[in-house]
């Protein structure tokens, strides 16, 4: 609970910062070297998403590297609030939505985090095979799938997708009609088993 509560803390600090700062122009493109509202917003999502690209915490999904596409659309679910999280929809707020496209391509081109030493699943789980058809035979994603971008799954938190593959399979995650389809269709142990097996790439 100590943990949590320095992490809404430190969010907290940088939103006002970033609240603080001068507004940008409607006509600039958002530039992390050269405005300052921009960069402390981005150091904002760092407070969770991690300044080296690691989340704080095994839950929080790693953003660095990430599909441009998918993290764009997120941004709008969150601010519609048709993905509800509601720090992500303080942070969706917190960013004008011009400036969704440039965060997305910064943290886009930043270099995945190297995976952790934690064993890898060697067996193939049943029904994974489905990812595929969206997020590639390497499951590290593609900026269109399906009429929407399907993000990377390579090597996410195993936390992570256990709870977004939850999520949709409960109805609670309900911003991709497909994935809620899917994922009510399997089985929590094989959700599980997947879930190990993608963290684990």
């Amino acid at each position: 609970m100590r943990d949590l509560s320095r992490l809404v803390f430190g969010v907290v600090t940088v939103l006002a910062a970033a609240l603080a700062a001068p507004a940008m122009t409607a006509e600039a493109v958002p530039d992390p070297n050269t405005s300052r509202e921009f960069s402390a917003k981005l150091l904002m999502c760092g407070q969770c998403h991690g300044l080296n690209g690691v989340p704080v915490r095994p839950g929080i999904p790693i953003i660095w590297g990430q599909e441009k596409n998918y993290i764009v659309k997120q941004m709008h679910d969150f601010r519609s609030k048709s993905r509800d999280v509601e720090l992500m929809t303080w942070a969706s707020i917190t960013l004008h939505v011009e400036e969704y496209a440039p965060a997305a391509d910064y943290f886009s081109k930043k270099a995945w985090p190297a995976r952790s030493a934690s064993a890898a699943s060697t067996q193939t789980p049943r029904g994974i095979a489905v990812c595929q058809a969206c997020h590639q035979a390497d499951f590290r994603g593609a900026p269109l799938a399906e009429g929407a971008a399907a993000p990377r799954l390579a090597g996410q938190s195993y936390e992570y997708l256990l709870e977004a593959m939850r999520g949709y399979a409960e109805g609670v995650r309900k911003n991709n009609d497909t994935m809620m389809q899917l994922m009510a269709g399997i089985s929590a142990a094989d959700r599980e088993a997947m879930a190990r097996y993608l963290a684990g790439l």
